[in-house]
């Protein structure tokens, strides 16, 4: 079973790394493989819409999302980190699961999300919000904790002083380990939920 762990941060030892590293101890101790990604520095460009990928079934700028496409398909589980800029998540890490979960066509259901805010104060709740979304339209379930999952600190460091913080992620690998588990002897018993296909309505038609 594993996680892939996506860091929206540009800084390769900031606070979301001290974060991101008290999960991956936790998981490790749970039997959960992980592994980290760090895409806060890459060029990575925003969705421009122009519909290739439901042709090509992935997306038509070959750089570092479709790499991730690959691995999140193996994945029982992802989670996204991030620094909070302006009560917003990194804009490289938005430009990359815009791309990452429209453009890949894979069954999505059923793998486990989570997301986790590091900030110096306020903001965390917000971006916490805003990066749930993804999982939420996506039918995977969302993994929580004891608090939001956030984490505080200004300065490099700072965030391992936050003993709360860092309870908060063990906790989130826990249950997220737990869940990932749960659902895996779940499918063995009971198979996954009947589907649909997808009704689109929308908001004007002639």
């Amino acid at each position: 079973m594993k996680v892939l762990i996506l860091n929206g941060s540009p800084r390769a030892d900031g606070n979301t790394s001290v974060a991101v590293a008290e999960l991956e101890k936790t998981f490790a101790i749970e039997g959960i493989e992980t592994e980290t990604i760090r895409i806060g520095s890459m060029n990575i460009r925003g969705c421009i819409a122009c519909g290739s990928c439901g042709e090509k079934g992935r997306c038509v700028f070959d750089d570092a999302v479709n790499e991730i496409a690959a691995k999140f398909e193996q994945a029982d589980g992802l989670i996204v980190a991030t620094p909070v800029y302006y009560a917003s998540a990194n804009a490289t890490l938005i430009a990359c699961l815009d791309r990452l979960f429209y453009s890949s066509h894979f069954d999505k259901s059923m793998k486990v999300g989570a997301s986790v805010a590091v900030a110096r104060r306020g903001g965390c709740s917000a971006t916490y919000d805003e990066l749930n979304k993804y999982f939420a339209l996506s039918s995977m379930p969302i993994a929580t904790s004891q608090y939001w999952n956030c984490v505080h600190g200004r300065q490099k460091g700072e965030a391992e002083k936050d003993l709360e913080g860092l309870q908060t992620m063990r906790v989130l690998a826990r249950n997220m380990s737990f869940l990932i588990k749960s659902i895996a002897l779940g499918k063995e018993k009971f198979g996954m939920p009947e589907t649909e296909e997808h009704v689109w309505t929308h908001y004007i038609s002639e």
